[in-house]
């Protein structure tokens, strides 16, 4: 999801793109083109500097109504909240041309109108280059967007999508009225969704200890594939350090290759073995941390394998699963590395906590600490870190408290499934003063 700031940042990247395109229009009009994003009555024509002038105006912002219902209701009959809705919005936007002398308008509004029609959608990468800091002068970016650059909009569900938005006469007529302007061409667009995520945490009730699962059996398909992957414990969820087992069919062969990926690396991690005789299954080991250049984030990893069935000659890929590399906060265990620390403040009773986690955690990632039920979000950073830190409402103090991060949703282990029933681990517990 995006922050706050990504209605100011979708603008950015907008400006970028016309600023970058219009480059071409330079030799159309003869002179330098400026592109700026405010609104019509702040362009003065009579500036003895003014020059052919594209203007993007941000004049509405509506709900979105693929979005306005998502996650509702929000709260429960006691007022407690029990999910987070995203804030889903469009951004209506009027593309105008400026310019003194004869046809210069015109050609600025066409240029713009067909760099928007040739870009229906702004990619990932390209909002990253848009709001990155280098090779960009600092000095052209708000200070809102130095920390994060994209303030989340590059990594929200959505891609925002660039669609012309027809007005007819009236509409455009009252537009200009209210903005107290005089008349130019322009041309109306819409963007569409920008997801603003809700800040408030929720209720997060523990997890269920025991559950009863009944699988039905369907046809097999004669292709290698993987059904499911799961850790030294038996859940989908692994540690670094610990041993990861591929589950399916017709993974027995020659020259394979397990494939991990995650969305914040550029190229996957690989594990090669020579063969594996096993059918059923694939295992392999994660490092024990992380080796230097070579970054293993906490979150969700699509897995795929790479091999040559047995009997055949060519290669085949398996389908995509799903692993959840979990955090793994330093609840106790002395040095190098110090247990959790808490602290409550005297005057506020606000409780806060600071606890080491492996792996490190980035900057794009959500990160939030849960003691028992009450959960708070940890401080941003703008480095990968090696601890966390989160600030609780006043809670009551006592032992045996569950400590849980959770790095982009995936939860650090918390469950002891060693013994006859499942328990909560004593030693990712912590006491609240």
């Amino acid at each position: 999801m995006s922050t706050a700031l990504a209605i100011g940042a979708t603008s950015a990247v907008l400006r970028n793109v016309l600023d970058n395109g219009l480059i071409d229009a330079v030799s159309a009009v003869g002179v330098p083109v400026k592109v700026t994003v405010k609104a019509p009555d702040l362009i003065n024509l009579e500036d003895p500097q003014f020059t052919p002038q594209l203007n993007l105006f941000l004049y509405r912002v509506s709900t979105n109504p693929g979005w306005r219902n998502a996650d509702l209701p929000s709260r429960d009959s006691g007022g407690r909240r029990i999910t987070n809705p995203p804030l889903g919005l469009d951004l209506h936007y009027l593309l105008t041309a400026y310019g003194r002398e004869d046809l210069h308008a015109e050609i600025l509004l066409g240029y713009g109108m067909h760099l928007l029609h040739e870009r229906p959608f702004l990619d990932r990468p390209s909002i990253r280059k848009a709001l990155t800091l280098s090779p960009l002068d600092p000095a052209i970016l708000p200070d809102a967007f130095q920390s994060p650059p994209n303030a989340g909009l590059a990594e929200q569900l959505e891609m925002l999508k660039i669609t012309w938005e027809p007005m007819d006469t009236e509409a455009m007529s009252k537009l200009w009225s209210a903005v107290q302007s005089h008349y130019r061409p322009s041309a109306a667009y819409q963007v569409s969704v920008v997801l603003i995520e809700a800040e408030s945490p929720a209720s997060d009730p523990l997890p269920v200890l025991t559950r009863d699962v009944k699988v039905v059996p369907s046809l097999v398909v004669p292709y290698p594939t993987i059904d499911s992957v799961t850790g030294p414990d038996g859940t989908q969820i692994a540690e670094l350090g610990e041993q990861v087992t591929l589950h399916g069919h017709h993974l027995a062969g020659t020259g394979i290759t397990a494939r991990l990926h995650h969305r914040l690396l550029a190229t996957p991690h690989e594990f090669a073995f020579a063969s594996n005789a096993d059918p059923s299954q694939l295992t392999f080991n994660l490092p024990v941390t992380e080796p230097v250049g070579q970054p293993w984030p906490a979150g969700v990893w699509s897995v795929s394998v790479l091999l040559t069935p047995q009997g055949e000659t060519a290669p085949r890929t398996t389908n995509t699963a799903a692993l959840l590399l979990a955090p793994v906060p330093e609840t106790s265990g002395g040095p190098p590395r110090p247990t959790a620390v808490l602290t409550r403040d005297a005057t506020t009773q606000r409780v806060k906590v600071v606890t080491n986690v492996t792996p490190q955690v980035r900057p794009e990632q959500t990160v939030t600490v849960a003691l028992n039920s009450a959960q708070a979000t940890a401080t941003f950073r703008t480095v990968p870190e090696p601890h966390v830190e989160a600030e609780f409402a006043p809670i009551s103090p006592g032992a045996g408290v569950s400590l849980r991060l959770r790095v982009d949703g995936v939860d650090s282990r918390m469950i002891d499934y060693s013994g006859p029933a499942p328990t909560f681990r004593t030693d990712r517990q912590v006491t609240v003063p």
